[in-house]
């Protein structure tokens, strides 16, 4: 049977938007949605939960979902500049020394994007799986705005051109792109031994959500999200 680990990273201090992780949304803060559809997840795979914090409010508000945490994230860890998979690494080390076991997938829960359900997780995991060759898995969504047709950027001369060559005339007609939408991923063991330093690698395969999704950066997205939440705006089962 295959170990799995989901991992809940949730640093305490947020530029873009002040304690973000614990904000509420229809009463419940950020956090617990992540907490909970964890439980769900590990009902059905036996999967073990991890949570990555070094903020006392988040930990006893976890506890109050359910989720109970000796793990510290150390100081060298929990600054702006540590990209997210090295806080990952050292969660998994941790519980792989204490639990006395190597797991065999990892699930990441990005805390900042709930929108998302079981049955996301659990067709993701099924395509994960039967492809073999692939060591990670992150969801997406189709993107607005296509680099093919109306993306441009700047160029050295200061004249504005389009992102990616191609001749297309319409949006329909140029190839799909997708916006990682943040909301989770899957590892295998091989992703982290040996060390792979780039989510986006040459062995990635997506999910592409159904339904509306996004993360929580600023204040505009985190008010968006309140409203479809508490207005039973939502697209599909939350």
């Amino acid at each position: 049977m295959n170990r799995i680990l989901i991992t809940i990273c949730a640093r305490g201090g947020s530029k873009g938007l002040p304690r973000k992780n614990i904000l509420p949304i229809n009463k419940i803060p950020l956090i617990g949605y992540t907490i909970n559809l964890a439980k769900e997840f590990s009902k059905d795979f036996n999967a073990d939960i991890g949570l990555s914090t070094d903020d006392i409010e988040i930990l006893e508000i976890a506890r109050q979902f359910g989720l109970d945490s000796e793990y510290i994230r150390p100081k060298n860890l929990a600054t702006d500049n540590i990209g997210k998979l090295e806080t990952i690494e050292d969660l998994i080390n941790y519980h792989e020394k204490n639990n006395r076991v190597n797991y065999d997938f990892y699930l990441d829960l990005d805390v900042s994007s709930p929108l998302r359900n079981l049955n996301d997780l659990k067709k993701a995991f099924t395509k994960f799986q039967f492809e073999k060759k692939a060591i990670n898995l992150f969801s997406v969504s189709h993107a607005s705005k296509n680099p093919y047709f109306n993306m441009v950027e700047i160029k050295q001369n200061g004249f504005a051109k389009i992102v990616k060559n191609g001749n297309y005339l319409t949006r329909q007609s140029a190839p799909n792109v997708f916006d990682l939408n943040a909301s989770f991923y899957f590892y295998r063991r091989k992703f982290f031994y040996p060390k792979i330093h780039s989510v986006i690698n040459n062995r990635s395969i997506i999910w592409e959500m159904d339904h509306i999704c996004f993360d929580v950066d600023h204040k505009i997205d985190y008010e968006f999200m309140k409203y479809l939440i508490e207005n039973d705006k939502l697209d599909f089962k939350f």
